[in-house]
């Protein structure tokens, strides 16, 4: 690791120790003695979002906490439990080494999520993914949450 304070490559660590999933390492250059702290994270493979009309775009953890938020306001849901959503898609998405995904499966992974937490929230969320267009397509969504089929 490079000293930032004289640029020398030998250092040696001092402390190490876990800090919100990285891993935090104190660290003494061994030329100058200052010490400084560098932080380890898992590196994790790009991701892009394939859009409804064929575009692509780079994931945006923003974008999706974003459209979370839209759907629970004034709900009693959490800031933690809407970062835990976050962090359940995209640990799944790591874990499958995906680099491509549609927005379709990340809306799903999304609804799956609300649908545990607050239905109220999962209508929301499925009224604009699913993009409605009547009340029928609203019904059917609140049938199929409460388990009965309406004809």
């Amino acid at each position: 690791m490079k000293c930032p304070f004289c640029g020398s490559l030998d250092s040696k660590v001092i402390d190490s120790r876990s800090s919100d999933d990285k891993k935090r390492r104190r660290r003494e250059c061994t030329e100058c003695h200052k010490r400084f702290t560098t932080y380890e994270t898992v590196e994790t493979p790009l991701l892009s979002v394939r859009k409804r009309d064929g575009t692509y775009q780079l994931y945006d953890r923003n974008k999706l906490i974003k459209g979370i938020y839209t759907a629970i306001k004034k709900r009693p849901i959490s800031a933690q439990e809407v970062e835990h959503i976050a962090d359940c898609i995209e640990n799944t998405l790591a874990n499958e080494m995906k680099t491509v995904i549609s927005s379709k499966a990340i809306g799903e992974m999304v609804l799956e999520q609300l649908k545990n937490i607050d239905p109220i929230a999962y209508i929301r969320f499925a009224s604009v993914y699913k993009d409605f267009s009547d009340v029928k397509s609203f019904i059917s969504v609140i049938s199929e949450l409460e388990g009965t089929e309406k004809s």
